[in-house]
């Protein structure tokens, strides 16, 4: 690779980059928003805990299964188009959850006190089920677009600046949210819709326009030297491939079936951070908002970057074995959390940042881990696998965890929670011994 090709290869690998952050913090805009917005649908339209669990289960395993599906197109078909598609349906979708009140006597959704009817759940609850759906076709792209622009060796300190872009997107929404709330008061919810809804209009456009589906389009080398796709050998061929290097390995089970645990605590910390900061730790709103933007923005920026630093500078790349340390670490941060005296809220608040900060490790490295061993030829696949586990984790955290909330009380949330941190930690580590990814398995099969 001569000179001018490698500067105008670094160009397009940055632009890459930091194009798929930018839009896929977005992504986050139009979706944590409704976590954030959760304690103001109970005060103002006096929504309970369990109808709210809801909202995120149904949200989470429609997002999941939709991951699933735009896993397979997005390693077959316009990795750009589809992500900037759903990135600007999403943002209708959020348009008009913010203006159900208005839609009130068009449909029965509010009683005459101005608070919820069964019509207001059913209308909400179908909206985040597009919404999950559209949301689904975010990820897939932004895997598929790494590891076709980036070799194995690098993917986990690259793909883990990307990774960044779910903290400072869940954190700055967080912020966002938390002003509008708290200087508005809660009446003002429906503009935590609107304000993302129309940012992320504009970076739908941004991905769009600004990115190229492969180094190849823009008359650039692969960048491990292998050829760019394998979608030209034949539909039978490509079945086979994605068949023994997905759905027959058994090691992109493991990633996602560890996946599974690691999510019940991050959407624990996530969905429910703000109000059981508030309920059980006694916070204010802005407080409790400024703590999960710390955990996100502090604990999770600094964390995804390390564990790929990690990864690529001492573990050889193996990014399943870092994914243990963190599973481990996180679940012990959160204990301590749900352990600190209420006396002592500023210890609470270095433990909860800690927890996101071991828990974005592996929410990193097992997509990581799962595109390097099935090949960037079915990366988005493989990612596609983990996210059903991963987005059906809110059976457990926001259903059942509501639940519990409502009828035993926070402690009984903790004590599942850490569970499922010691259960993914056991799984993650039947497979220290696997190699860094599957491209000699791949060539196996040729």
């Amino acid at each position: 690779m001569d000179d001018q090709t490698r500067k105008k290869y670094n160009y397009w690998q940055w632009r890459t980059l930091i194009i798929l952050m930018v839009g896929y913090l977005l992504f986050y805009f139009v979706r944590k928003n409704f976590s954030l917005v959760m304690p103001a649908l109970e005060s103002e339209l006096g929504l309970s805990k369990i109808q709210l669990g809801i909202f995120l289960t149904i949200n989470g395993i429609v997002y999941g299964l939709s991951r699933f599906v735009n896993g397979f197109l997005a390693d077959r078909f316009s990795r750009k188009a589809l992500m900037a598609t759903g990135l600007a349906l999403s943002a209708v979708v959020n348009i008009l959850i913010g203006l159900s009140p208005q839609l009130d006597g068009l449909l029965p959704l509010l009683d005459t006190e101005g608070k919820a009817t069964v019509g207001f759940v059913w209308f909400v609850g179908a909206l985040l089920i597009v919404n999950g759906y559209m949301q689904g076709m975010g990820y897939p792209p932004c895997a598929s677009l790494m590891a076709n622009w980036f070799k194995p060796s690098e993917l986990a300190t690259k793909q883990s600046i990307w990774n960044s872009s779910h903290s400072i997107g869940a954190g700055l929404v967080a912020l966002l949210c938390g002003f509008i709330l708290q200087r508005f008061t809660y009446s003002a919810w429906q503009w935590c819709f609107f304000v993302p809804a129309i940012l992320s209009v504009f970076g739908a456009a941004l991905i769009f326009f600004g990115l190229a589906d492969t180094p190849e389009s823009v008359g650039l080398p692969a960048p491990d030297g292998q050829a760019a796709s394998r979608t030209t050998g034949g539909k039978d061929s490509y079945k086979k491939f994605i068949r023994e290097m997905v759905f027959r390995n058994p090691v992109i089970w493991i990633l996602a079936a560890t996946n599974f645990c690691v999510y019940v605590i991050r959407f624990t910390i996530l969905d429910w951070g703000t109000t059981f900061m508030t309920q059980y730790k006694g916070m204010d709103i802005a407080a409790a908002s400024s703590v999960v933007a710390a955990s996100e923005l502090f604990g999770g920026i600094v964390g995804t970057l390390a564990a790929g630093w990690v990864t690529d500078k001492f573990f050889a790349s193996k990014a399943h074995r870092v994914c243990l340390i963190c599973t481990l670490g996180a679940t012990l941060s959160f204990f301590l959390f749900w352990k600190t005296p209420d006396s002592m809220n500023w210890l609470s608040i270095v433990f909860i940042v800690l927890s996101s900060f071991f828990v974005y490790g592996p929410q990193a490295l097992l997509g990581i881990a799962a595109s390097n061993q099935a090949t960037k030829h079915a990366a988005a696949t493989a990612n596609g696998v983990l996210g059903i586990f991963g987005y059906v984790s809110p059976l457990v955290s926001a259903l059942l965890f509501g639940f519990l909330a409502d009828r035993f009380g926070w402690d009984s949330v903790f004590a599942v929670a850490i569970g499922f941190g010691l259960l993914g930690s056991l799984i993650i580590a039947s497979i220290w011994k696997a190699p860094a990814d599957g491209y000699d398995r791949a060539a196996r099969l040729d």
